[in-house]
């Protein structure tokens, strides 16, 4: 009973009305996003827990050389230093100056981060073609990491990744690359929102409530993309404005029909618009009882001794098939009917999935099926 009642509760708080979502909640401003920035560094400072390859030695030695001191990196003894890749995001506003975390993780055989610090290290764009490979930041600083290690002479406990790390506020943007997302067509200014979940439906909402307040602006190109043309009144310094007034109606969003099934962990999530035509379904079991006991056997002979007392293992099964009964579930349209209809033949997590996946090899699951 506590098994259904969690079934009934999952799937019920599906069934609330769908509310309205603001439209910037539901869509992405198309040239808005950050760039990824990476770079090779050095970590100094470790207790012993660094690397002992040769990259970080060699690194090192560069970094003496570039301060007026040449040493060969089989000169160096590795240990306290640890090679690393830096990475961070470059965000789409991120003026020259700011400052934005780093991430640290480990190339060579460190063994922990802790307690290291970055030197200075350059982070750059992606290299290739259509990209310049350019210094966009600086990062350095003290390493932060999640975990701890202990350790004695015969055993070590260790909580937690030991060899990534993070630096908050660690690189300083020295070129900034603004995000351009106002477009020129025609003479004319144009952005577009592109859905996170494709949809006809709700691109025509966001449409429509578009341009109820901007007559004649918004229009839908394809269920993910739905591009405004900015009026004309509206000058470059009222853009954030304008994208503001447009993103802030409610609109109504018109999810799939679809049941997700994860068999590994028995987890079951069905979509609002999920409905099963009119069909008959059959559950029963068939449970096997198997015991072990032990009986003490005493052997007993009229006149005579040679009777051997002697532990004597007994097994008994027991097989009890329980009825299984064809029950009809009408026709149904919401998550709740579904609910009431499948936890009225007491079906367990594991009875729902097999009923899920006959129903759509029956033609019976007006839903698209997706097993994890």
């Amino acid at each position: 009973m506590k098994r259904l009642l969690i079934i009934s509760l999952m799937i019920s708080v599906l069934t609330g009305t769908a509310c309205g979502q603001r439209i910037k909640d539901i869509v992405d401003i198309q040239g808005v996003r950050g760039n990824p920035l990476t770079g090779i560094g050095l970590l100094v400072g470790l207790a012993g827990t660094g690397d002992t390859t040769l990259p970080s030695q060699q690194i090192l030695s560069k970094v003496f050389r570039d301060s007026g001191v040449v040493l060969e990196p089989d000169e160096l003894d590795g240990g306290n230093i640890a090679v690393v890749m830096v990475t961070c995001t470059l965000g789409p506003f991120d003026h020259e100056g700011k400052q934005i975390d780093v991430d640290v993780s480990s190339i060579g055989d460190a063994k922990s981060l802790k307690g290291g610090i970055l030197l200075p290290t350059p982070l750059k764009g992606l290299d290739g073609p259509g990209l310049d490979g350019q210094v966009y930041a600086i990062a350095q600083g003290p390493i932060s990491i999640s975990g701890w290690t202990a350790s004695g002479d015969k055993g070590s406990i260790s909580k937690n990744h030991q060899t990534v790390g993070r630096i908050p506020g660690g690189a300083t943007v020295e070129t900034e690359e603004l995000a351009d997302f106002v477009e020129y067509l025609s003479g004319h200014r144009y952005i577009t929102f592109n859905l996170r979940n494709e949809d006809f439906s709700t691109a025509e909402q966001i449409r429509s409530a578009i341009n109820q307040k901007f007559p004649d602006c918004a229009f839908a190109v394809d269920p993910g993309t739905v591009k405004i043309r900015i009026p004309s009144e509206i000058s470059n310094n009222d853009i954030a404005a304008f994208i503001d007034a447009a993103t802030s109606p409610d609109v109504k969003v018109d999810s799939p029909a679809v049941v997700v099934i994860n068999e590994r962990t028995g987890t079951i999530v069905v979509g609002e618009k999920v409905g099963i035509s009119e069909v008959a379904i059959s559950q029963g079991s068939l449970v096997v009882k198997v015991s072990e006991t032990s009986r003490v056997s005493q052997p007993t002979a009229q006149f005579s001794d040679a009777g051997e007392t002697k532990v004597v293992p007994e097994t008994m099964i027991g097989i009890d098939e329980q009825r299984g009964y064809l029950i009809s579930v009408p026709k149904v349209v919401t998550v709740s009917e579904l609910a009431n209809s499948l936890n009225a033949i007491g079906a367990s997590p594991t009875d729902l999935i097999a009923i899920f996946n006959a129903l759509k090899k029956a033609g019976a699951l007006q839903a698209k099926l997706e097993i994890m």
